[in-house]
């Protein structure tokens, strides 16, 4: 539900934007929480996890409640989301943009689905049970997966298109990804299980960030977990392995929010945001991001709510 991201420059920029932005201020993201968030049975808190795609995202879902007249309070970006969904369930905060198959898979390490509807239906399902408080809202057709990256040299070494054609050489190699990934069960679990893939040792880096990007073109690491809307990867003319057994499920864009705050009026224009939401439109906010008048996620977000007339 993971996974663009996290030039440094942008990171910097983003935190001190949702800071300035937070209220409750502090250091502390989740300052001023409680059952309903703000406090406020009408006001929205809008989270977001630790990667730039997420803040963009969070943004936009702000911005477009905002326009519609919903009173909205922001947090700092809270971290993974073995952070952000506790927070959600607490009240800390009241809504942040997630990805499905993820979610789904967080939630229930069983599930198995992994076509788009599947995992949708399994998700609305499962919330129910483990998270009753929680919903989620329409799916965009938006998908941001987790890849098994690597360099152009390294898949002409290997003579590499897919996961299946490393899994033999997995001893050779290091990967790297973010902390959480190594026991997420769609992580390095996962390409055990599925693939036979046991990489030769595990770096813990960052969130598809410059850390991971670094470290997989000067080679300290063979492999890596990066998104797939992710711009670094055209950039660097890296190589997004096939996944033929479908280890990472669909991750289609999902607001993820507390059912309280699901009003008529806060349905409405989220799920007008995600019928507008493409995997195009992603990878373009994304790349906006990145540019080098470094914009700030707000005017990233605020853009593309223009050029889709919802603000």
């Amino acid at each position: 539900m993971r996974r663009t991201r996290l030039l440094t420059a942008v990171a910097a920029t983003v935190t001190a934007a949702f800071a300035l932005t937070a209220c409750g201020g502090g250091s502390d993201p989740l300052a001023g929480g409680g059952q309903s968030g703000s406090g406020d049975q009408n006001t929205v808190v809008v989270g977001a996890a630790n990667f730039t795609e997420s803040q963009i995202l969070s943004s936009v879902f702000a911005q477009a409640l905002q326009a519609k007249g919903v009173t909205v309070e922001t947090r700092p970006p809270i971290g993974s989301r073995e952070a952000y969904v506790p927070a959600l369930k607490d009240g800390s905060i009241d809504l942040i943009p997630d990805y499905s198959g993820t979610l789904l898979q967080y939630l229930d390490k069983s599930a198995a689905q992994t076509q788009p509807d599947e995992v949708y239906t399994a998700l609305q399902s499962t919330l129910n049970t483990a998270a009753p408080t929680l919903t989620v809202l329409n799916r965009a057709e938006a998908e941001n997966k987790d890849a098994v990256v690597v360099t152009r040299e390294t898949a002409q070494r290997l003579n590499a298109t897919s996961i299946a054609d490393i899994a033999p050489r997995c001893g050779e190699l290091v990967f790297g990804g973010p902390p959480e990934f190594q026991t997420r069960p769609d992580g390095i679990p996962g390409l055990q299980k599925t693939y036979n893939c046991s990489f030769k040792s595990y770096r813990s880096l960052d969130a598809g960030g410059t850390l991971t990007v670094t470290a997989l073109k000067n080679g300290d690491v063979q492999a890596a977990d990066l998104f797939t809307t992710d711009p670094a990867i055209t950039a660097n003319d890296f190589v997004v392995l096939d996944d033929p057994k479908s280890n990472f499920a669909a991750q289609n864009v999902v607001p993820l929010i507390n059912k309280a705050k699901v009003t008529p009026q806060v349905a409405d224009a989220l799920n007008a945001v995600t019928a507008k939401l493409t995997t195009q439109e992603l990878i373009g906010m994304g790349t906006a991001a990145g540019a080098s008048n470094k914009p700030s996620v707000e005017s990233v977000a605020r853009e593309w709510l223009k050029r889709q007339g919802l603000v």
